[in-house]
C-alpha cells in the first residue's frame, strides 16, 4: 500500500494499485477514465454537475474527472422528481445510471493531461437527508475532505492495513463518501463498488477477502443475528458505525461475537466527523476539532473540516467530562410543546428503551383534532411474547404505566404502531415525514412481502405478519390469532399474479387449518394455479410446519 493525497490521485503511481472490486478497477484505469471524462465535460462547457451513481468505482471516476475539469459537483440524496425539481436551476447536467440522465461513459473523450487538483478551487455540494425538515445543500472545498481523510488514516490506518472496505451505506452522503470512497482511494485499499444493505450480503462479501473492514449503519448492525457465521466474520479489522447512536445492547452483542467493540462516528453533512467512541465511553473529539457549548447546552464545533474560523452550532445537548470528552444528552430540536408543556422526545424514547419489551422506538407529535404524541415501536422477543399472550392493549397500557414514572399524563403516547423494524433510510436516518406518515396511517391489513419467486404456474412468497395487524384486535383481544378467512383472502390477492384473467371466488375445497398464525410470525406461502380446473392451491408454513392449506375454486366473470 502507498498513500496518495487527495490532490495527487490523477497522477500515475508506477506500481499496481487496486481501487474497486467486482469488477476490478485499478488506479491506472481510474485515472485514464477520469481524465477522459474531464475532457468531455470541458468540451461541453459543463460548469455544475449533479452525480448519483450507486457504483462507488464510477463515482470515484466521476468526482476526479469533474474536479480535474473545474466542475462543481452536487451529490443529491436521491433521484425523486421533487429532488430533481429542487436542484433543477443549480446544475447543467445530471449523470446517473437512469435512462433519462447522461451516462458516464458517453462523455468520455481523448484524455486531458494529468494534473494536481486544487484543494481550494475544487468544490463538492452534499445534500442533507431531510430527516428533520427540508433538505438543504452543504458546500465544501476539497481541502476540507482532504483534511478529514488524512485524520482518519492517522487514527486507524495501521489497524486497517490492506483490508478491503465493505459498506452497507450509500456513498451520496458524507459518511459513505469518506469511508467507502475517498479514504480508501488515498490509502490504496480496495473497496467494493456496491452498497450491501443486508447482513447476509455483508457476510457473503466478507468471506471472499482475507482482510476486510465494515462501513455500516446502526440499522444494519442491530439486525445482525445468530444465523451468521461469526467465527469467519471475526476476522474483520474494524467495524465503523455512523448515522445515529448504536444501542449499547447491539454494540455489546457485536463485541461478544467479534471480540471487538464497533467504532461509532459522530458527525454530519455540515461538520464532517466530530468525535468517535467505543462501548459506552464518552465521545472523543477528532484531532484538531475544538468543541464548545452555548448557553442552551448545545455543542459548538470548530474544525479543519469546516471553513476556517467558522463555528458550527449544533442542536445536540451535551455534558462534558473533566478530560474534555462528552456525553450526548439528546437533540434540543426534538423538544416539543403540548398544552404549553415542554417535552423531550429523546428522554421519553430512552425511558421506553429501558423497558425489557422495547427494542427500538421513535416518538413524534400527531396533529389531529388536538396535538398528542404517537410512538413507533419495535418489540423485543420478550415484548412479542407478551403481545402474543396478553394482547395489544395490555402491552401498550404496560408501556404507558412505565412511562408515567417519567412524564405527565399529557406526554403519554395516545397512538402506538408496532413495527418489524423502524424505517431507517440508507444513511441510518429516520425521515420525520416517514415517522409521521406511519403514525397517521391505519393499522395494516395485509402482510409484508419479504421475497417472491415466480416459476411458471407457481408462486413462492415469504411473508412477515405484522405485530400490529388490524385483524388481531378482535381475534382474539388477549390471544391474537390470524383469522382463517384472512389467510384465504391473502392467498387470493397474492395469487392474482398467477391468473390468466380476472376470476371470482366460487368456493373452497379440502380447507385445513393445522397451526395458529400469531403476531410477528414469518410465513412461507406456496401458490399454484390450475388453469384447466380454475383452482388456486395454497399452503402456508411457519418454519416448515404447515399452518393452513386448501383449494380455492375460481370462476371467470361471465361464466
Amino acid at each position: 500500500m502507498s498513500w496518495l493525497n487527495l490532490e495527487q490521485l490523477l497522477h500515475p503511481t508506477g506500481v499496481p494499485r487496486p481501487v474497486a472490486l467486482a469488477p476490478l478497477l485499478d488506479h491506472g484505469e481510474l485515472s485514464r477514465q477520469a481524465l477522459q471524462l474531464a475532457a468531455g465535460l470541458q468540451r461541453r462547457g459543463v460548469r455544475r454537475l449533479a452525480l448519483y451513481l450507486e457504483d462507488a468505482g464510477l463515482l470515484a471516476v466521476a468526482l476526479l474527472g469533474a474536479w480535474r475539469a473545474g466542475v462543481q459537483v452536487l451529490l443529491p440524496a436521491d433521484l425523486q422528481a421533487q429532488t430533481r425539481q429542487r436542484w433543477l436551476g443549480e446544475v447543467d447536467l445530471w449523470i446517473s445510471e437512469q435512462p433519462q440522465d447522461q451516462s458516464l461513459q458517453a462523455l468520455f473523450e481523448a484524455p486531458l493531461p494529468a494534473a494536481e487538483l486544487d484543494l481550494d478551487k475544487c468544490q463538492l455540494s452534499l445534500c442533507t437527508s431531510g430527516s428533520s425538515g427540508e433538505p438543504k445543500r452543504i458546500d465544501k472545498q476539497l481541502r476540507q475532505l482532504a483534511n478529514e481523510v488524512v485524520a482518519l488514516e492517522q487514527l486507524w490506518g495501521e489497524d486497517l492495513g490492506d483490508a478491503c472496505i465493505i459498506g452497507s451505506v450509500a456513498t451520496q452522503h458524507i459518511y459513505g463518501l469518506l469511508f467507502r470512497v475517498l479514504w480508501p482511494l488515498c490509502a490504496g485499499r480496495p473497496f467494493l463498488r456496491h452498497q450491501l444493505p443486508f447482513p447476509e450480503d455483508l457476510q457473503r462479501a466478507s468471506r471472499e477477502h482475507p482482510a476486510f473492514a465494515w462501513v455500516a449503519s446502526p440499522a444494519l448492525l442491530k439486525r445482525m443475528g445468530d444465523n451468521l457465521d461469526w467465527p469467519a466474520l471475526s476476522r474483520v479489522r474494524r467495524v465503523f458505525s455512523s448515522g445515529g447512536e448504536l444501542p449499547l445492547s447491539a454494540a455489546r452483542a457485536l463485541q461478544q461475537r467479534l471480540q471487538q467493540w464497533p467504532t461509532e462516528i459522530l458527525g454530519s453533512s455540515e461538520t464532517g466527523g466530530i468525535a468517535w467512541r467505543q462501548a459506552d465511553q464518552p465521545w472523543q473529539a477528532f484531532a484538531g476539532v475544538h468543541l464548545s457549548q452555548n448557553e442552551d447546552g448545545a455543542l459548538g464545533i470548530e474544525s479543519p473540516y469546516l471553513p476556517a474560523g467558522h463555528v458550527e452550532q449544533s442542536a445536540d445537548a451535551v455534558a462534558f467530562t473533566e478530560d474534555g470528552r462528552f456525553h450526548l444528552l439528546g437533540r434540543l430540536d426534538r423538544i416539543v410543546k403540548l398544552e404549553e408543556k415542554r417535552i423531550s422526545l429523546p428522554m421519553l424514547e430512552n425511558a421506553l428503551l429501558d423497558h425489557p419489551w422495547v427494542e427500538d422506538t421513535r416518538l413524534a407529535v400527531i396533529q389531529e383534532n388536538r396535538a398528542s404524541l404517537g410512538a413507533l415501536l419495535v418489540l423485543t422477543r420478550a415484548g412479542l411474547h407478551a403481545l402474543r399472550n396478553q394482547g395489544r392493549r395490555a402491552v401498550t397500557e404496560a408501556l404507558r404505566t412505565h412511562l408515567s414514572q417519567h412524564c405527565e399524563t399529557l406526554a403519554l403516547p395516545r397512538r402506538w404502531r408496532l413495527l418489524r423494524q423502524l424505517p431507517f433510510n440508507a444513511q441510518g436516518k429516520l425521515p420525520q415525514a416517514e415517522v409521521e406518515a406511519l403514525l397517521l396511517a391505519p393499522r395494516p391489513t395485509g402482510p409484508e412481502v419479504i421475497s417472491r419467486e415466480l416459476k411458471e404456474a407457481e408462486l413462492h412468497l415469504q411473508l412477515a405478519v405484522s405485530a400490529d395487524l388490524a385483524y388481531f384486535s378482535g381475534h382474539f383481544p388477549q390471544t391474537p390469532v390470524l383469522p382463517g378467512v384472512v389467510q384465504v383472502d391473502w392467498a387470493i390477492e397474492l395469487g392474482q399474479a398467477l391468473l390468466d384473467r380476472p376470476r371470482r371466488f366460487a368456493g373452497m375445497e379440502v380447507l385445513k387449518f393445522q397451526h395458529l398464525v400469531r403476531p410477528g410470525d414469518t410465513l412461507d406461502l406456496d401458490l399454484r394455479f390450475d388453469a384447466e380446473r380454475s383452482k388456486l392451491y395454497f399452503t402456508y408454513r411457519n418454519g416448515g410446519v404447515p399452518c393452513s392449506s386448501g383449494r380455492i375454486v375460481l370462476e371467470a366473470p361471465g361464466e
